[in-house]
């Protein structure tokens, strides 16, 4: 079984923000001894560009270096879409690119799914064929919206929809309106950071139920494993065999494509 990361970050300055390691510099050396040592074949770094603005470059000189180890849903400036849209044509030709991904998670971010900021974004990538991760949490109806209006756009919730910075039920408290979306074909979660979630320690019995009710809705082809390892409170290798060998309904086939197969064809990545 070929094991892929949905999400992982490197970077070259900055602060990390969040729970993120707090050290000014994550290297892609160091991110792949670690991959190494857990069994992670292949990985999708997310430039975090919201502390390291050189981050889409740094994760594109990675990608040319290990073409067979990383692709990238990197970013372009939203808020001034006059200079952004002229970058996402040919964006795949650029070294690992294979989409987009933003957080919106800034102070100054936060009502653009809401204040027109982003109408630009759907169609330019629609038209371009690039999927956009997002962390939909906050804006789930328009999220909806986004999806019926682009049915040929491939979009990606992050970190299994769920309410960020809240641990266990408390975080599951919009599981509902998340299963909803599934109901869109274009519509794919990625279930990166769940030990996050958690309020126990591994094997994180307390999400596992919310879990399952994503996997139900989603399907093993629009449910991608993956962990945002800097932030997480657990080995790489208990993120995996989380997902490995404590769900006793994720089993056989189902568990390849989990663990890697599914993203890869989600975001058109063959390494």
């Amino acid at each position: 079984m070929q094991i892929t990361d949905a999400q992982v970050h490197i970077w070259g300055s900055g602060t990390p923000s969040g729970d993120h390691r707090q050290r000014s510099v994550f290297t892609v050396e160091e991110l792949l001894a670690e991959m190494d040592e857990a069994g992670v074949d292949a990985a999708v770094i997310h430039p975090p560009v919201s502390w390291d603005p050189d981050a889409n470059a740094i994760a594109e000189a990675a990608a040319a270096r290990y073409p067979d180890r990383f692709a990238i849903l990197g970013q372009v400036a939203l808020d001034t879409p006059e200079t952004s849209r002229p970058l996402l044509k040919g964006w795949r030709e650029r070294p690992g690119q294979c989409g987009l991904r933003y957080p919106l998670v800034g102070a100054d971010q936060q009502s653009w799914p809401f204040d027109g900021t982003l109408d630009w974004l759907w169609p330019v990538a629609e038209a371009e064929g690039l999927p956009v991760a997002t962390m939909a949490w906050r804006f789930l109806p328009e999220f909806a919206a986004i999806a019926e209006r682009h049915p040929r756009l491939r979009l990606i919730i992050d970190h299994c929809g769920l309410i960020r910075h809240e641990k266990g039920a408390a975080a599951f408290a919009n599981l509902d309106a998340v299963t909803a979306l599934a109901r869109f074909p274009n519509v794919a979660l990625k279930a990166t950071g769940a030990p996050g979630y958690s309020r126990e320690a591994y094997p994180f019995r307390d999400i596992h139920d919310g879990l399952h009710r994503l996997f139900d809705a989603f399907g093993p082809d629009r449910f991608f494993w993956g962990t945002d390892i800097t932030r997480m409170p657990c080995s790489w290798r208990q993120c995996i065999t989380l997902f490995t060998e404590k769900l006793p309904w994720l089993r056989g086939p189902q568990i390849e494509r989990v663990m890697g197969g599914a993203i890869r064809d989600w975001i058109g990545w063959k390494p």
